[in-house]
């Protein structure tokens, strides 16, 4: 029966409309639940409640070693006395080497309550970290985990105990170096056998509570929380991403310890506020501290009662995971490599049918399979392009993984994805042919499947899937040609598709930022390639009435949805007080010669910057302090003290001398030192601790390098032993925040605020002493 050009597009219309609403149906299961209030029943977890918490921690900036860290400390061991525990702070050094390969000490001070079993098989560690960096107030990073951790310990105290062991604890440092969870690890009794543990963390102010991270051999922990979570919002893809990220959290020292298995989860949308001045209570979004908080609630009450001994120890795999319409779709990694396989032999298969029955060529059929990497390549290239061109309207944004408000633009991306498939297709459909096109579009996805088995197995079901699906289908449709089974093909394979890649475009976009946008373009361009047989439908056949005059419609369309997606955004996003234009700035003094310099790590400085930086620099600017690429200006010569030195015994013996030495900071009236560097080199080290901890040999191979963080008031005792008896040259420095009362320095105007860095408006004052 022929079909009309209009019914075929009305019936592609309605098709692309049904599989629209199963896409939104797909993207709301994994958003957050509504807040519970605070008259929700006792043993549910409620974000009101929670809230409370998060609002007493977030008052004040609290870094590490502050008074204001101290004061959430004891709001910490109040709080859970306050429920019958019995809380205690546990000191100790911890240490570890940071992303920029310096090695990080600091003076920590854990915070750990133990909720003993009723019948323990095992440890279970609920760990948040309750620091902040030290210019933001940390109302989500990481408020959002304390008051969890809170919240949770109420729930099970009112009730019958677990009957596993469940230790709360509540890590310092963990934005200076990980240090609390490190020092945990390796001193705390708590810490000396196996556990599970889940740590609970905030990247932003809203979205869904993400399972992004699992320790290795994830298989039966993932089918834990696949049961126990009602709304579970994890994928092993993500997993395999954050193993290759040069990114870390208080989880990472467990996973380097070996001994633990465990989960980690963090909310990760709204990265504006993430480490600045506007990470407030007031900017969490109550919802993802719901969904927080219930995932983390369910997984303690399903880990607390389940049998932890087999638990403890790494499974014999990784699972393959994703989320689909609230379930946890999970199979064994063991799995990947025949699925791939499977989904190459479905396309092959519909191409050895298609060239028997003469409906496509070989030679169409290679053409089609080549073709495809054109949208493939170019959509993730656009999306880079698109962020570009933002930026050059928006200079503010070079500086930012996201903008405040990036949801247009995440919808403009996906519209110019769009684009480039619909143009792509409508140019080639006529002269190659809508068979060749769509069956070489699905070999391009079988074989994404099989090169991400190779490389990122808990990645390759994104294509495998699809693939799969559109290959039975294509073979469907030539063994039965009948327009509605090619109707009913195209909509059960484009079902499989969305419900697969639609979450995972919505996901990624938060998790790596229109700053990176290539990365959701690609999954949202695999998704187009999976549609082809229903955007197929949008088309009158190539060789009918009416063909070239439709063929632009649908990327005219979507070219459309482009610049009104983008123009929408350009005037909902803006900067403000409320939301400023980030800028980083810190300012350096080498004591010894006075000279100053401001120092600057934002990739493109904008005005305000600009006036203190005025040329590349590098890591000597900083004395080493600053790894990363620096903009640097000249800066007038303030009158700070630089950190004192003092030798406290000094004794030589043959080649060998001995040295021990205090370093403080002699500032700590006006602005207490947040860290203390020393760098020692040109003479062998042979050894070196401080605060009696030691430093590993193989951070000693090139001379002694150390970042101290949250040192005491009195300062930091070092012991070096040197391979020399003669002199030695150390360099020190200590680290402050504040720039206001620095000559030179205007306050930022308004809707200029501070970079959420490290080292956004710190003070170094470096000297050098011969020893």
């Amino acid at each position: 029966m022929q079909i009309s050009a209009r019914s075929r597009v009305v019936t592609g219309l309605l098709t692309l409309a049904e599989l629209a609403v199963l896409g939104g149906c797909s993207v709301w299961a994994v958003t957050p639940p509504p807040p519970k209030a605070a008259d929700a029943p006792a043993e549910t977890f409620s974000a009101s409640r929670a809230f409370t918490h998060v609002d007493r921690i977030g008052r004040q900036l609290h870094p590490a070693g502050s008074a204001a860290a101290a004061d959430v400390r004891d709001y910490l061991v109040d709080t859970l006395a306050g429920l019958g525990l019995d809380p205690q702070v546990r000191a100790g050094i911890g240490a570890t080497s940071e992303l920029g390969g310096q090695y990080a000490m600091a003076d920590t001070r854990n915070v750990v309550a133990r909720i003993p079993g009723s019948a323990s098989t095992g440890t279970l560690i609920l760990m948040a970290h309750y620091d902040s960096v030290q210019v933001s107030h940390g109302g989500n990073d990481d408020g959002a985990g304390v008051s969890t951790l809170l919240e949770i310990a109420r729930a099970l105290t009112t009730g019958p105990a677990p009957a596993n062991d469940v230790v709360l604890l509540f890590t310092d440092a963990e934005e200076a170096c990980l240090c609390g969870a490190e020092s945990f690890v390796a001193h705390d009794p708590l810490a000396a056998g196996r556990a599970v543990v889940l740590n609970v963390e905030s990247r932003g102010s809203t979205g869904p509570s993400v399972m992004f991270e699992t320790s290795p051999g994830n298989a039966d922990l993932v089918s834990v929380y696949g049961s126990a979570v009602d709304r579970p919002v994890a994928t092993s893809l993500a997993v395999e991403v954050y193993r290759i990220l040069p990114n870390n959290t208080d989880f990472t020292p467990f996973l380097d310890a070996g001994r633990f298995t465990g989960l980690n989860s963090a909310y990760i949308d709204g990265s504006g506020v993430y480490h600045a001045p506007q990470d407030t209570p007031a900017s969490m979004d109550q919802a993802s501290l719901q969904h927080e908080g219930d995932n983390a609630l369910a997984l303690t009450r399903a880990l607390g009662g389940a049998d932890l001994t087999e638990l403890s120890a790494p499974a014999a795999g990784d699972a393959s995971y994703f989320p689909a319409l609230g379930l946890l779709v999970r199979y064994p990694g063991g799995w990947v490599w025949p699925l791939a396989i499977l989904a190459l032999g479905a396309v092959l298969a519909s191409a050895a049918v298609a060239i028997r029955r003469g409906v496509a060529g070989a030679g169409r059929l290679l053409a089609g399979l080549g073709l495809a990497v054109i949208p493939l390549v170019l959509a993730p290239l656009a999306a880079q392009g698109f962020w570009a061109l933002l930026v050059v309207l928006r200079p503010g944004y070079a500086n930012m993984l996201d903008p405040w408000w990036p949801g247009w633009f995440r919808a403009a991306v996906v519209a110019l994805v769009a684009l480039v498939v619909l143009t792509w297709f409508g140019l080639l459909r006529r002269r190659i042919g809508p068979r060749p096109l769509v069956i070489g579009a699905l070999g391009v996805l079988a074989l994404l499947a099989l090169l991400m088995a190779g490389t990122v197995p808990g990645g390759s079901y994104l294509a495998a899937w699809p693939a799969l699906a559109g290959g039975l289908g294509a073979l469907a449709t030539m063994l039965w040609p009948a327009f509605w089974v090619r109707v009913g093909a195209a909509l059960v394979a484009g079902a499989v598709a969305v419900v697969i890649l639609a979450p995972t475009v919505y996901l990624f976009f938060p998790a790596l930022g229109l700053a990176t946008g290539a990365a959701a373009a690609l999954f949202a361009v695999m998704l187009g390639l999976a549609l082809l047989p229903v955007l197929d439908l949008l088309y009158p056949a190539p060789d009918g009435p009416g063909h070239r005059r439709w063929s632009a419609a649908p990327a005219l369309a979507a070219g459309l949805a482009v610049l009104i997606c983008t123009g929408i955004g350009l005037r909902v996003d803006h900067f403000d007080p409320d939301h400023p234009e980030p800028a980083e700035l810190a300012y350096v003094l080498d004591a010894g010669s006075g000279r100053a310099t401001w120092v600057s790590t934002d990739t493109r400085p904008g005005e305000w910057v600009s006036r203190y930086v005025t040329q590349p620099g590098s890591a000597a600017d900083t004395f080493g302090l600053v790894r990363g690429p620096v903009t640097v200006g000249p800066a007038q010569a303030a009158d700070l003290p630089a950190p004192q030195v003092s030798v406290l015994t000094d004794t030589s013996s043959g080649d060998r001398r001995t040295l021990t030495l205090r370093i403080t900071p002699q500032r700590a009236a006006t602005q207490p030192a947040r860290l203390i560097y020393l760098g020692l080199s040109g003479v062998p080290v042979l050894g070196a601790s401080l605060q009696g901890r030691a430093v590993p040999a193989d951070e000693l191979t090139g001379g002694l390098s150390v970042v101290f963080h949250a040192p005491p008031p009195d300062g930091v005792e070092v012991t070096l032993e040197l391979g020399t008896s003669g002199p030695a040259t150390l360099r020190v420095l200590d680290g402050s925040d504040g720039l206001t009362g620095l000559p030179g320095y205007t306050p930022r105007p308004e809707g200029v605020g501070i970079a959420g860095s490290h080292t956004s408006e710190m003070v170094v004052v470096a000297r050098t002493v011969t020893l």
